[in-house]
């Protein structure tokens, strides 16, 4: 027989049913498997077939010479084995493997590793050993499918192949609790008998997790990370950040705790009452050592547990009665994803921020943990199973091959940038092969390939919503499912970005991707696409052609394709919805080939890192470029503040510039330069200039001192915060002159631009002694299904208050003498 492992002749011990692999269940004793002898054996087996419990062998008739000759008959042909089994030493059940590949080619596609099996138990000769019959199935199984290692032969079979009668259901039953799959029914000949049979299979993960396995102990467990301790270290992660951006938000008071440096937090009524020890830095951040945390439930000690405290605090925190559930998931969501980088750190490891210093562009997206700093609930990903999870989520870095559709032009609307025709277009976003591949299979359902564009889809998209949600396009042609495509892509941090692996340059693909995430369903709208290049190509010449930006590197990366389809019904009814929002797609330009030889790309995110040890990148970057951090700092900001803070003066421009949609450029471990994305849906106009009737919808004329929340919301508290508390943490540089060095920067842009240091219209004051403390959590919890209306997102803005601004005139001057 051919095996995927050699067999020997030397017995296999193996484990009974539910018990670790060796062992014997209670009352069945030690059963091994041997290469079975003619001679010695074909008594015993005569014996065993006669019984009219063995009648589906069909050999019932058969003289102890004729099982003897069958026997010699299996043992010495090349593709079938015979195997006695011994019980506690005494001959117990025969079994016989087998190629399917010759015995079933007709009725099973077979598979690489696949072994054919048959098992004969012997017929009790006293009074029958509760299960026995199970604890030899379970010892069958194992043998066949493990490797022959130092602890026993095996077969290592990828897949067990069994075809017993379909009137047999006492081993019809046996098999399932083992783990066969029934494929279907079959009509088989042998020896001109004929039989109806179940044709089943089981590989090692049905087996491992049958009645029958060792649970998924014996594969491996898809539920290891949630287990105590990685879960401990979750919670215990996510109920600091939530009380340190809880408290920042003004939501939470902690009060001093007697020791400085000590604060306690009570909930509601006083029951729960957690201890820490923090520091606050400015703009309100607490700094808070995770490791000091502690709970106590009516002063009793108490597990940490995310989820626990949001219930305490809702009162506290106004989550509404019917969103609490939803930001719950959201909030297990996270805390899931968390303890699945835990328990990936635990197994292998994985980059530390020192090895990210020479890390590919791509593998540092892959490290990132946190997802956004400022947000509780930020991998809520609601729609996901665990095998979407591993599949898709970024953190897992797996490689992902999208889905086709072909979407009928007169349902669709393709729009291109400036110096892209459709030709072009579809050359960059499909290799020739796929692209001959696509046209030649609508032609074989006798559809015009002229009449379609290609549209990609997420492979979850395409699972759960192109058959459903979409079917009476698909049925009538409207939709055509075409297949993955042969490039292989990698999910980035936005999730549903991906970057393609397979052809270097190649632009990334944004789609559509109609889960539930941090405040928001992941759609994209093809009403919004429509003027998506057109926006971009608006903003790239601005920024080009500005001196300011180019001294400073920053650049663009343009969204130059954009492809919606609207044929569904959704986009006919009264009210919009988010179903109109799950068809579309666009074409962003890839920063790869723009960077230069001693040049690195990594997200910007990368700053905000820190590993499963507690090390910082940032921290790493500043002491591996031999520079004085206050010059590293100087580097970074000239690549980031100064060219935002120009566009929001100089232009009236406002980005959306959190750590996911920079792409840094660096040099020897320094920020060099920076690419902003994710322009067309997060772009603003904030003033009256001018500007081409199709981008109207990006303007939103707004007062000077909420203009300014577009450098002191989105970069000062949304990024350089954070940032100023690892390095102070990290004893790399105080908090205060991390700020007098942001203001530093702001100087040196006033001086080279007195007109603009006050903006266009002179009403924008980023040296303002306080300014509004816009809030993210707030918004989340307010609504967790949408945080802001995305047409009008000025107004659905939360503030608390005031916030003490650390580049205040006025606070500077303190800060200089401080430092």
């Amino acid at each position: 027989m051919t095996t995927t492992a050699p067999v020997t002749s030397a017995a296999v011990t193996s484990g009974s049913a539910g018990a670790p692999h060796g062992t014997a269940r209670a009352g069945v004793p030690p059963l091994t498997i041997e290469p079975v002898d003619p001679g010695r054996d074909s008594a015993a087996l005569h014996s065993w077939l006669a019984h009219p419990r063995s009648r589906f062998w069909d050999m019932t008739d058969r003289t102890p010479q004729q099982v003897r000759t069958y026997l010699e008959t299996v043992v010495s042909d090349p593709h079938q084995d015979g195997w006695l089994g011994r019980a506690d030493g005494a001959p117990a059940f025969y079994v016989e493997t087998y190629d399917p590949a010759r015995a079933l080619a007709d009725v099973l596609d077979v598979e690489p590793g696949d072994v054919g099996m048959h098992l004969l138990v012997a017929p009790p000769t006293g009074e029958p050993v509760p299960g026995f019959t199970s604890a030899v199935m379970a010892a069958v199984v194992r043998f066949c499918l493990q490797p022959a290692t130092g602890a026993g032969p095996g077969l290592g079979a990828a897949r067990v192949v069994v075809e017993p009668d379909v009137r047999n259901t006492a081993v019809l039953a046996k098999n399932a609790a083992a783990g066969f799959r029934v494929l279907r029914e079959v009509d088989l000949v042998s020896d001109g008998r004929r039989k109806r049979a179940a044709l089943s299979v089981c590989t090692r993960a049905d087996h491992a997790t049958s009645p029958l396995g060792a649970g998924y102990a014996g594969v491996h467990d898809p539920y290891a990370h949630l287990r105590p301790e990685p879960a401990a270290h979750a919670h215990r992660h996510l109920v600091a950040k939530a009380i340190a951006e809880l408290a920042h938000e003004r939501l939470l008071v902690p009060r001093a705790a007697g020791r400085e440096g000590w604060w306690a937090l009570e909930t509601p009524g006083g029951r729960a009452r957690y201890t820490f020890a923090a520091r606050v830095l400015p703009l309100d951040h607490w700094l808070l050592d995770e490791a000091t945390l502690t709970r106590e439930i009516d002063g009793a000690p108490a597990d940490l547990d995310v989820l626990e405290l949001v219930l305490e605090l809702q009162q506290t925190l106004q989550v509404p009665d019917d969103l609490l559930a939803v930001y719950l998931e959201e909030l297990s969501s996270t805390l899931a994803a968390a303890t699945a980088k835990r328990q990936r750190a635990l197994e292998r490891g994985g980059p530390t921020a020192a090895d990210l210093l020479t890390a590919t562009y791509q593998q540092t997206e892959a490290a990132m943990t946190e997802g956004h700093p400022g947000f509780l609930a930020n991998n809520g990903r609601i729609g996901f199973s665990l095998p979407d999870y591993q599949a898709y989520a970024p953190e897992n870095g797996r490689r992902v091959r999208l889905v086709w559709v072909a979407a009928r032009r007169e349902h669709t609307h393709l729009a291109l940038g400036a110096g892209l025709d459709e030709r072009t277009h579809l050359a960059q976003a499909l290799s020739p092969d796929e692209h001959a591949a696509f046209a030649q299979r609508l032609a074989d359902r006798g559809l015009d390939p002229d009449e379609y564009h290609y549209l990609p889809l997420h492979p979850w998209q395409a699972e759960h919503r192109l058959p459903v949600t979409f079917a009476a396009d698909v049925a009538r042609a409207d939709l055509v499912p075409l297949g993955p495509g042969g490039d292989e892509h990698q999910p980035q941090q936005s999730i549903r970005t991906f970057f393609n692996l397979t052809r270097p340059g190649a632009p990334y693909v944004k789609v559509a991707l109609a889960i539930q995430n941090m405040g928001f369903l992941r759609g994209l709208s093809p009403r919004y696409m429509r003027d998506t290049p057109a926006i971009n190509d608006w903003v790239a010449d601005l920024v080009a052609a500005d001196p300011t930006l180019a001294a400073a590197g920053f650049t663009v990366l343009r969204e130059q394709a954009a492809l919606g389809y609207t044929g569904d019904v959704y986009h006919r009814t009264p009210e919009p919805n988010a179903h109109r929002k799950m068809l579309a797609a666009l074409w962003r330009e890839n920063p790869v080939p723009r960077v230069t030889s001693g040049e690195r790309l990594a997200t910007m995110a990368a700053l905000l890192h820190r590993d499963h040890h507690g090390d910082a990148h940032a921290t790493a970057l500043v002491r591996a470029s031999g520079l004085d951090p206050a010059d590293w700092l100087r580097a970074y900001l000239h690549a980031y503040l100064r060219p935002l803070v120009h566009c929001l003066l100089g232009h009236d421009l406002a980005f959306m510039p959190h750590g996911e949609n920079l792409v840094l450029v660096l040099r020897d471990h320094v920020v060099v330069r920076a690419f902003m994305k994710d322009v067309g849906e997060e772009v603003a106009v904030l003033g009256p200039r001018p500007l081409p009737a199709a981008l109207e919808r990006v303007r939103g004329v707004t007062p000077g001192d909420e203009k300014a929340l577009a450098v002191f919301t989105d970069v000062f508290d949304g990024v350089l915060r954070h940032l100023s508390a690892i390095l102070e943490a990290d004893g790399v540089l105080p908090a205060a002159r991390f700020w007098s060095l942001v203001a530093e920067c702001l100087d040196a842009y006033e001086a080279d631009h007195p007109d603009l240091a006050r903006g266009l219209a002179g009403d924008v004051d980023l040296r303002a002694e306080r300014f509004a403390h816009s809030c993210l959590n707030r918004l989340q919890l307010r609504n967790t299904l949408q945080m802001v209306d995305l047409t009008d997102q000025s107004s659905s803005l939360l503030y608390a208050g005031q916030m003490a601004n650390p580049v205040a005139r006025a606070a500077r001057t303190g800060a200089d003498r401080a430092v």
